[in-house]
């Protein structure tokens, strides 16, 4: 009771203590008022001096759901929307969350007020005076000039750099008290100080009453692209309607560009209002969700944003692809007599919602661009994904189902009577009965794959060698027909092409997979959900991804199967191996390959390599990956790196060499098993790590920079190798590393950055600093 009384009275103490520094402030400045955007300022000027400077130094911690105090400041209004002691991501929490998103949830800085959000920037008299005092933004650059890094390359404990740490939050009227607390927590929090230059601009910016002016239109080139873009997404035909439902809601993370202005990017959205007319956005939790309108209308709004490599996911809008989509969709003949409707059981499942859509069209669709149907789940808005992610091995890749091997009217009508069996944890939301609705769907899940197995055995009891070509080969052009996916943590990536050496698994990956893949994931997961949502989302994801790897096992001899997968699933439980192997059980034999050796796995994965080759013959995306001729032994030697070298190496880490770029060094943490959530430490297999190394950036949230000279590659690729201590560890990243607190650590960034733009143009954007780490 004494400490309950205790605790109220603290509350109560720092509540009175806020309330007292704001009626200073007002009696001081006057009282607030929200700063609403694109008014006031010399918008050139911020574009061209400020908003750069903030973006480089700022946005590369705060630019997501998971920024610190939900402050986000990869878009102006993001920085007028200012910050939030509520958090986003709470495992724990009973209830959803209060949806919060940029754009969507409220229309102006007033609404977010009332949102609990406060401001980071004076809203008071517009003085110099007031613009300091009042401003957040301002106390913790001059705080951090006053108290900057002590010089020690491992800072010291009283930094919290835990993605899930009490967060502060302080607002102006309490600033004091968190200036007299935490004096090294000046920004940018546990990283160097700005330089006096860049120092100087900010402050006197933010002195002069932090204007921003209007952002920027619509290029003038892009208005005829746009309108007709708009007239093709809102048709008004009942078939027309819905397939721009099914492109909308696959879309709608899309960052949408046209050649002719690539760095202007378009979001697919949903509206009240028809084409011509301002866009009155449909917010709704889920994109299937009901827009309680009588006609919803999918516009093209330009998204102001700044690209941040965790989020963005272009999609290119050009002639070529608006002329397949009507290939695959209209002109097969078939009618549309009635809408679904928007019942969560009908809308959280494409099977039933879009039932009356081609499978095969559907499916091309997907593959077209299936690197971006993977990061869909793999990357997106959501940014701190370990509920998705400790599903799936640290390093494996994708094929798929050839599109050809599509029945459409027999897969439709098998899909369609398997319909109920295809139920997604979407329909249930925010269950409070995350276990009883795990079996129910483990029950449906499977029923599903018996029904699959006998569909197979009925199409191919008349095929005796089905071949190659039953894996999907990009009509020989698309790179989109192998994909790699490195898992980093709490974070992923995905990237066109066979990175890296041959991984333990591998999955392949046919419609109905893909399809629920995404609308577990992606359409139907709510970062705002409660614990029930999110666990029973991921404990979904163990069927998907057995799917996926058991697909890729069916094509091995049956004699060597079972021996795979006890390697793959190592301690896993009995009922686990019994799944696995009921599915195979059912599957006729399937004869790909005639097999000539004892790893039949890699003999597979070599004959993909060579089925694929022409789809990655010049493929841009795929040679910006590819090491330098010059420089292939040395990155070698460093890839071949395994054990306790490997295990000592941070998740994802970035190596600069000058003169070649930059390069990605990523760690594939082995385990025993993915088949439960829970006790990850304990099917850790540290001495089986490994090591992956690209060209070019994968990983979003880099843990450390390396600097390494071109003619000192090697050493240090013998040095990674040959640690075996920690104490090896920081003695090598004394030597090339480049630590937090490194006085040359925003030079570096910057070198990275620009590499990074150089080397992936198309994909490059803003990395994130909150992964970075202290050792």
């Amino acid at each position: 009771m004494l400490h309950t009384r205790t605790c109220v009275l603290m509350l109560l103490l720092i509540a009175g203590c806020a309330a007292i520094g704001a009626s200073q402030l007002d009696a001081r400045y006057g009282s607030p008022s929200p700063r609403e955007p694109g008014i006031g300022g010399d918008a050139a000027d911020y574009q061209t001096n400020i908003r750069p400077l903030l973006e480089a130094r700022c946005t590369v911690c705060h630019g997501c759901y998971d920024a610190p105090c939900q402050l986000k400041l990869d878009a102006t209004e993001g920085l007028l929307r200012g910050a939030s002691k509520n958090k986003v991501y709470d495992g724990t929490r009973l209830m959803g969350a209060e949806l919060t998103r940029l754009f969507e949830d409220a229309g102006s800085t007033a609404a977010w007020r009332e949102k609990d959000f406060f401001p980071v920037i004076n809203e008071r008299a517009n003085t110099a005076e007031a613009n300091l005092a009042g401003s957040v933004m301002a106390q913790l650059l001059l705080l951090k000039q006053q108290h900057p890094l002590p010089h020690s390359p491992v800072l010291p404990d009283s930094f919290d750099f835990a993605t899930d740490r009490d967060q502060q939050c302080p607002r102006a009227e309490d600033f004091d008290g968190y200036a007299s607390d935490y004096p090294l927590w000046g920004m940018p929090y546990g990283l160097p100080a700005l330089s006096a230059q860049e120092h100087d601009t900010l402050i006197q910016w933010l002195e002069s009453g932090a204007q921003t002016g209007a952002e920027p239109g619509v290029p003038s080139k892009l208005l005829k692209m746009l309108a007709d873009w708009e007239t093709f997404f809102n048709g008004n035909d009942t078939k027309s309607q819905l397939i721009n439902r099914y492109l909308y809601e696959h879309l709608f993370l899309a960052g949408l560009y046209f050649d002719a202005a690539p760095d202007t990017v378009f979001r697919l959205v949903r509206s009240r209002t028809p084409p011509g007319q301002p866009i009155e956005r449909i917010a709704s939790r889920r994109p299937f969700d009901d827009p309680k309108v009588e006609r919803v209308y999918y516009r093209l709004w330009q998204d102001p944003s700044t690209r941040l490599a965790k989020t963005h996911m272009p999609y290119r809008l050009h002639p070529e692809r608006m002329a397949n989509w009507r290939r695959w969709f209209y002109a097969p003949k078939y009618e549309i007599t009635a809408l679904p409707g928007y019942t969560p059981e009908v809308a959280a499942n494409p099977f039933a919602s879009f039932a009356d859509l081609p499978v095969d069209a559907r499916y091309r669709f997907l593959l077209d661009e299936a690197e971006f149907t993977i990061m869909n789940f793999i990357k997106g808005p959501v940014c701190r994904g370990q509920v998705a992610l400790n599903v799936i091995q640290d390093h494996f890749w994708v094929f798929f189902l050839s599109p050809d091997t599509v029945d459409p009217a027999n897969d439709g009508e098998f899909l369609s009577s398997n319909s109920e069996h295809l139920r997604l944890p979407a329909e249930a939301g925010n269950t409070l009965r995350p276990l009883s609705r795990w079996l129910e769907y483990a029950h449906l899940q499977e029923r599903f794959l018996e029904a699959k197995a006998r569909y197979i055995a009925e199409r191919m009891k008349n095929e005796t060698d089905i071949g190659i070509d039953v894996i999907w080969d990009g009509e020989g052009n698309n790179d989109n027909a192998a994909l790699t996916i490195v898992r980093h943590n709490d974070s992923a990536s995905v990237t066109r092409g066979m990175i890296g050496p041959a991984p333990k698994t591998a999955w392949v990956i046919d419609y109905p997979l893909l399809e629920r893949i995404h609308y577990l994931l992606v359409a139907g997961f709510d970062v705002y959900g409660n614990a029930s949502h999110q666990l029973l989302s991921r404990l979904y994801m163990d069927f998907l991804r057995i799917e996926g790897e058991m697909n890729f096992v069916a094509f091995l001899p049956k004699s060597r199967q079972n021996e795979l997968i006890a390697h793959w699933y190592q301690g896993a439980e009995d009922d686990i191996e019994g799944y696995l192997t009921r599915y195979l059980d059912r599957l006729p034999p399937v004869h790909l390959l005639d097999y000539q050796t004892d790893h039949p796995k890699a003999e597979l994965l070599q004959r993909l390599h060579e089925h694929l080759e022409p789809a990655f013959a010049d493929s841009e995306r795929i040679a910006q990956l590819t090491w330098p001729a010059q420089l292939k032994a040395a990155l070698q030697a460093l890839q071949n790196t395994q054990g306790q070298g490997a295990h000592l190496m941070p998740e994802a880490s970035l190596l600069l060499v000058p003169g070649q770029g930059v390069f990605s060094i990523l760690r594939t943490s082995a385990h025993s098993n993915l088949s439960s959530m829970f006790s990850e430490a304990q099917r850790r297999l540290p001495a089986q790590d490994s090591l992956v190394v690209t060209a070019g950036v994968i990983g979003a949230y880099p843990n450390t920079f390396w600097l390494v000279d071109e003619k000192q590659l090697a050493t240090f690729a013998e040095r990674v190798s040959g640690a075996q201590t920690e104490a090896d560890y920081r003695a090598l990243k004394a030597r090339y590393g480049i630590s937090r607190a490194d006085p040359n650590f925003w030079e570096i960034s910057d070198h990275i950055h620009s590499a990074y733009h150089q080397q992936q143009p198309t994909k490059a954007g803003l990395l994130d600093y909150n992964r970075l780490e202290n050792r």
